[in-house]
């Protein structure tokens, strides 16, 4: 059975996957870390999620570099769920320890490392790693997560968007000249559990953030091929996303091309695609591994209108990384 270590097992995503690896009966929950300087070290994780009481009773570890040297004589994986520039120092000793990493984190999620001042505002200290990893959205690279010794799972407003227009893009339906325009809401949850004034849930409304400067806009642009304009906007909701996104199409396009580019999740289990004049609502998929798409299509103008949500704790994060683990041991728990 596969051992999985969390590192950041205290924040939404770190304590969302935990609960996922615990029930999960390929995996077995090894040990869990926060840093050493934490207000939670030595906690039981069930202490701050009380809905984890008879589920995980396993403390809350400190982390230092011995910690991280000895887990590849106890464990086969570990998840990272801290800061970026935590996940970019970690890594390189994680991978030197002979263990297969997950980071949930953006920090290797790009192979241009000059990314990262501009948008994450760090140099990254193992620019020679980026190339190796590899991008952990399951729908369209199942064959690269099974081999990867390190897999950056993807951010939760990239994978609504990237799987909303990469069945467009790969079937060449999306005009040259167009940036897809994706409107996306989150809930509070994304901004994580050390929530300052400005993501307080009763200081939200509905406001767009990150105007033209969000860290995720070249991620999707990186993993699309394409330009986009992306806005995020926090709603006053706990969990979910909703991308909504505009993109206009070929002048070739029809709308069989359009429903046969989708055909690509026929077969998918996270991902469906709703019978037309049905739109997806984040409470449709709320505590939920799946992400819900629809589209509209307006062939006298060539416009496609696209909807997508997802739980941005799970298929925006822990079940993502759940998803990729699974298949990245698939082979080993058959042998």
């Amino acid at each position: 059975m596969t051992k999985v270590a969390i590192i950041g097992a205290s924040g939404y995503a770190g304590a969302q996957l935990a609960q996922l690896i615990q029930t999960a009966p390929q995996f077995t929950l090894h040990s869990l870390f926060v840093s050493a300087a934490s207000a939670d070290l030595g906690k039981p994780l069930a202490q701050l999620y009380p809905h984890l009481h008879g589920i995980i009773d396993l403390p809350l570890i400190g982390i230092d570099e011995q910690q991280i040297s000895a887990l590849g004589d106890k464990v086969d994986a570990v998840c990272l769920a801290t800061e970026h520039a935590v996940s970019a120092a970690m890594v390189p000793q994680l991978l030197a320890a002979g263990v297969v990493v997950f980071d949930l984190s953006g920090a290797f999620r790009f192979a241009d490392a000059a990314v990262f001042p501009k948008f994450y505002h760090f140099e990254h200290p193992s620019p020679q790693l980026l190339n190796d990893a590899v991008y952990g959205l399951p729908e369209w690279h199942a064959d690269a997560i099974a081999t990867a010794q390190l897999v950056a799972v993807p951010g939760c407003y990239p994978t609504a968007s990237l799987l909303a227009l990469k069945p467009l893009k790969q079937a060449g339906l999306i005009a040259a000249h167009c940036r897809p325009v994706i409107n996306a809401v989150s809930g509070v949850s994304g901004a994580g559990r050390k929530a300052t004034l400005a993501n307080a849930f009763c200081q939200v409304s509905l406001s767009p953030y990150g105007v033209l400067n969000h860290r995720h806009q070249p991620e999707i642009e990186s993993q699309l091929g394409q330009q986009v304009v992306f806005t995020p906007h926090l709603g006053a909701f706990k969990r979910g996303i909703l991308a909504t996104i505009t993109v206009e199409l070929v002048e070739h396009a029809d709308a069989e091309q359009i429903a046969a580019a989708y055909h690509c999740y026929d077969c998918s289990d996270k991902v469906q695609l709703l019978p037309q004049g049905q739109w997806p609502k984040v409470d449709d998929v709320a505590l939920s591994d799946r992400c819900l798409l629809a589209y509209g299509y307006q062939p006298e103008r060539q416009l496609l209108v696209v909807a997508a949500a997802i739980d941005n704790l799970m298929k925006g994060a822990a079940s993502q990384a759940l998803q990729c683990m699974i298949m990245r041991f698939a082979k080993e728990e058959q042998a």
